[in-house]
């Protein structure tokens, strides 16, 4: 559950970055930080997996977001969606611990 847990707070760090780099692009590592509270580091490894992942482009002025941006956080959005019902299902198949004993 850790190592889940951990994934899920980095997702959540890369969509913050994600979420200044639409609202505030062309946006640099230092005011990413700045904006988000995530520190520079985190910031800049938060940047490079969406470059990475083709969500955002470098520019000499900083980070802007890929041109298919709004297709892009749609399919996310689904993505997450479906993760949402598949943890409920999840949830939903633990037993209770009573029924354990």
């Amino acid at each position: 559950m850790e190592r889940l847990r951990d994934q899920v707070e980095k997702e959540s760090r890369d969509l913050s970055i994600l979420e200044a780099v639409i609202e505030d692009g062309p946006i640099g590592i230092v005011r990413l930080a700045e904006e988000t509270g995530i520190p520079e580091h985190k910031a800049r490894y938060s940047l490079r997996m969406l470059e990475d992942d083709g969500l955002v482009e470098p520019t000499p002025q900083g980070a802007i977001p890929a041109d298919d941006i709004a297709e892009r956080v749609a399919e996310i959005n689904s993505g997450l969606d479906q993760l949402v019902e598949r943890l409920e299902e999840l949830s939903a198949a633990v037993p209770a611990a009573e029924a354990a004993e």
